[in-house]
């Protein structure tokens, strides 16, 4: 739930409709963003901020007007196009509209502005800033708004399909002896007699709700990494002091999770800058190398290995999100769901098959079933996030690999991690996926994406006795052949089924799919 827009209060939540992604407005469409500079004074007396965000983009057509997503709560002081100032209107509905005719190109705007950012009521779930403390009275501040979009607190084109093709640079400016921590690379630190300013750049392409920053009285503890390929990143971890203790231990557990997953998704994709952590008076956001982290060192064992969860999930984010990017909110399950599979690798890795199994029962279990995945297309943040776009879409790759076959999965699962045309600047749909798939398997899988990802059916299997020994199994809602396990009173069995019947023998009564590989309803006659 969001808190509506209340003027009268010092500090407001955002407005229920702020939501990120949806129909691509055309003004839009023909914009190309290749760079955001965001330089920001942040105030956390006063918690204030006031600055200017420069965007660099390539028009593919002229236009009449320039669209920019921006928060209605800001106040907007300045627009310059080119280099030459220009008449603006911010309105309600939280868009920058600029009347300029400008024929395709490259085309440069900033835009200055200040105020009272928005604040979150319940981060990371609801967007906007954290003006918090830390145990010794120290400004404490994160931003979080994956659902609300960048444009919470820096003008932007809000959809998921377009990110800066050329990185980003933030000049972030705080009081003197505070730090900012920040995407990518830390360029600089300036200091004067009362302020510091950070400059933080990355030259990967970001996903506008990874362009955050995190402001505290922080300690970096470093170790290097050597990934797959044989390159050295630094592994940072920016956290309080009373923490710094804890802090070489998680990046340990970090670095053992960084080879579980370089193993099935090939190497750490941004291994030019860094292996980030912060830590968050929130739980965690998978922000692009500066991973938001607040589980408090929290620890469940997974055979004799302590296991974060929360500290591998959203690390997982680095493959599943920031570098394969879902074109838009309605293939959230990519992003989400993968990530929620890779989960469930790393705990194969650290417990073996049976507690990765257990995992995935567990999982289908606690599968609502109530809403489609895949709702359709253009849809906003809001219409796109619920519960099993986690757990069912991590399932349903469980499903796909049990279809499929270790030997041709795993190296198409890699193949989407790391082919070009899936990765960094390019984004990717559900058909996108599906395709990709069937095609490794030589053999359409669009009906198992269709009833797995787009309708809330579960499989039903027919389980009918014929005879004093005989069964017929077959499919009742899906007109494709897949593979079962049975068990009859002989032993386990893997056997094709599909909508015409196959007769199986058992002097008991046959168990189907005992280890759950699909969500099913088994229908005895």
């Amino acid at each position: 739930m969001r808190i509506l827009f209340l003027c009268l209060l010092p500090l407001i939540g955002f407005s229920q409709n702020l939501k990120s992604g949806g129909k691509l407005k055309p003004e839009q469409a023909i914009m190309d963003i290749r760079h955001y500079t965001i330089s920001l004074d942040v105030d956390p007396d006063k918690k204030y901020i006031k600055g200017f965000t420069e965007i660099d983009l390539l028009l593919s057509q002229s236009t009449d007007v320039l669209l920019f997503d921006f928060w209605y709560g800001l106040q907007v002081s300045k627009v310059f196009v080119n280099g030459k100032a220009k008449t603006f209107e911010h309105s309600e509905d939280d868009l920058i509209r600029i009347a300029q005719h400008l024929p395709a190109g490259k085309v440069k705007v900033k835009i200055d502005y200040e105020g009272t950012p928005g604040v979150s009521e319940r981060a990371p779930w609801t967007g906007g800033f954290q003006w918090e403390k830390d145990s010794q009275g120290n400004p404490w501040i994160a931003i979080t708004c994956q659902g609300e979009g960048g444009k919470i607190f820096f003008p932007c084109k809000d959809h998921p399909s377009d990110e800066p093709d050329e990185g980003a640079d933030l000049f972030i400016t705080v009081p003197k002896g505070l730090v900012v921590a920040g995407p990518g690379m830390l360029i600089k630190q300036k200091n004067s007699k009362e302020k510091s300013t950070f400059h933080w750049k990355t030259n990967y392409p970001i996903s506008n709700y990874c362009l955050v920053f995190n402001i505290g009285k922080y300690k970096k503890v470093s170790r290097d990494y050597t990934t797959i390929s044989g390159t050295k990143v630094p592994m940072d971890f920016y956290v309080l002091e009373e923490s710094e203790s804890k802090a070489m231990y998680q990046l340990d557990l970090l670095a053992n999770a960084t080879r579980i997953l370089e193993k099935y998704f090939g190497e750490y994709p941004w291994a030019k800058e860094k292996i980030g952590l912060c830590e968050t008076p929130h739980l965690g956001m998978e922000h692009q190398t500066l991973n938001a982290y607040g589980n408090k060192f929290r620890y469940t064992k997974v055979g004799d290995t302590d296991f974060d969860w929360l500290l591998v999930h959203e690390f997982g984010h680095e493959w599943w999100a920031n570098k394969v990017t879902n074109h838009d909110w309605a293939d959230m399950w990519i992003q989400e769901g993968i990530c929620t599979f890779a989960d469930a690798l790393h705990i194969f890795e650290i417990g073996g098959q049976q507690e990765y199994l257990k995992r995935m029962q567990r999982t289908a279990r606690e599968t609502q079933n109530k809403i489609p995945i895949v709702q359709g297309e253009e849809i906003d943040s809001d219409q796109a996030y619920h519960g099993d776009i986690y757990g069912k879409g991590g399932f349903f790759m469980h499903t796909l690999r049990y279809i499929m076959g270790d030997e041709i999965f795993f190296p198409t699962l890699k193949r989407l991690a790391t082919e070009p045309q899936y990765t960094y600047e390019n984004s990717v749909t559900t058909n996108d996926v599906e395709q990709l798939f069937s095609g490794a398997y030589g053999k359409s899988l669009k009906p198992i994406f269709d009833l797995c990802l787009r309708t809330t059916s579960k499989l039903e299997i027919s389980l009918r006795q014929t005879g004093e020994d005989a069964y017929k199994v077959q499919l009742l809602n899906l007109d494709y052949e897949i593979p079962i396990e049975v068990i009859t009173s002989t032993g386990k069995q893997k056997i094709v089924i599909s909508k015409t019947p196959v007769t199986i023998t058992s002097a008991s009564l046959p168990i189907l799919d005992q280890d759950v590989y699909y969500l099913k309803k088994v229908i005895i006659e």
